[in-house]
C-alpha cells in the first residue's frame, strides 16, 4: 500500500480545461493510462480552472483555447499571474499558424492541435513538463524564420498585426457579436470596443463597419473546422 501511495505521488498531475465533456473524458483516459501521469481536476471554463489551480496542485494545465467564459489568450495570462511557474499546453482545433505565436507570447509553453493522435499528445505533455516548448516542426520552422528576419512580411496575414485584444474583438465580430455583447464578454466599455474596432479597420485597411463585419465573418469561417472533422 505504501509503494502504491508513493507511486501515485510520483505521478505528474494534469489539469484538463475544455468545455466539451467528451473531450475531457477522452484526454483524462489517455493521461490516466500513463504510468507517470494522472489527472488532478477537470474544468469546463476559465473560472473553474482558476479555482482548480488555487485549491489543487497541478503540474501542468492542458487548456482549450476556445472557452465559453473567456478567451484562451486571457486565460493563459490569468493562469500565469496566479501561478507563474505553472506550464500551460494549449490544445485546440484551430490552425496553429493562426494561434501558436500568440499563445506562446501570452505565456503558454506549447500548442498542439486536437487532430494529433494520443501518442503525440503524450509526447507534448512530457516535453512541456520537462521544461521544453512544444509546437509542430512546421510551426517551429516558421517561428525561427520570423525570429531570424527571413520570414517575409508580405507572407503574413494582416490579422497578425492586431494586438491580442484587437484579435479577440475581431474574432467576436466574426462570430456575429454586437458591440454591446463584445463589451460584456470582455468586461470592457462599449466605447473601448468601438476604439478597438477603429484600430482594427485601420490595420486591416477596411473602410466601413459593414466591410469589417464581412471580412471578420469570412476569416472566422475559414478558421473553423468542418463538422465532420471536429474533435
Amino acid at each position: 500500500m505504501t509503494a502504491k501511495k508513493q507511486s501515485a505521488r510520483a505521478k505528474q498531475r494534469v489539469l484538463i480545461v475544455d468545455d466539451h465533456p467528451m473531450m475531457r473524458q477522452g484526454l483524462a483516459q489517455l493521461i490516466n493510462n500513463e504510468p507517470d501521469l494522472c489527472t488532478c481536476c477537470e474544468a469546463e471554463n476559465a473560472a473553474h480552472a482558476l479555482e482548480c489551480i488555487a485549491h489543487g496542485t497541478p503540474d501542468l494545465v492542458l487548456l482549450d483555447i476556445s472557452l465559453p467564459d473567456k478567451s484562451g489568450l486571457e486565460s493563459i495570462k490569468d493562469i500565469h499571474a496566479q501561478r507563474p511557474e505553472l506550464p500551460v499546453l494549449v490544445v485546440s482545433m484551430h490552425e496553429e499558424t493562426v494561434f501558436a505565436e500568440r499563445v506562446l507570447r501570452s505565456g503558454a509553453r506549447g500548442y498542439i492541435m486536437k487532430q494529433e493522435g494520443g501518442k503525440r499528445m503524450m509526447e507534448a505533455i512530457r516535453r512541456v513538463l520537462s521544461g521544453e516548448i512544444w509546437v509542430s516542426e512546421r510551426m517551429s520552422a516558421r517561428i525561427l524564420e520570423a525570429f531570424s528576419g527571413r520570414h517575409p512580411e508580405s507572407s503574413r496575414s494582416p490579422v497578425d498585426s492586431l494586438s491580442d485584444r484587437e484579435f479577440e474583438v475581431f474574432q467576436l465580430i466574426g462570430q456575429g457579436r454586437t458591440t454591446r455583447e463584445i463589451a460584456q464578454r470582455l468586461h470592457l466599455s462599449g466605447k473601448t470596443i468601438e476604439t478597438h474596432r477603429l484600430h482594427i479597420k485601420e490595420k486591416l485597411q477596411v473602410k466601413s463597419a459593414v466591410e469589417l463585419i464581412r471580412h471578420a465573418v469570412c476569416w472566422v469561417e475559414a478558421q473553423t473546422p468542418r463538422s465532420d472533422g471536429r474533435s
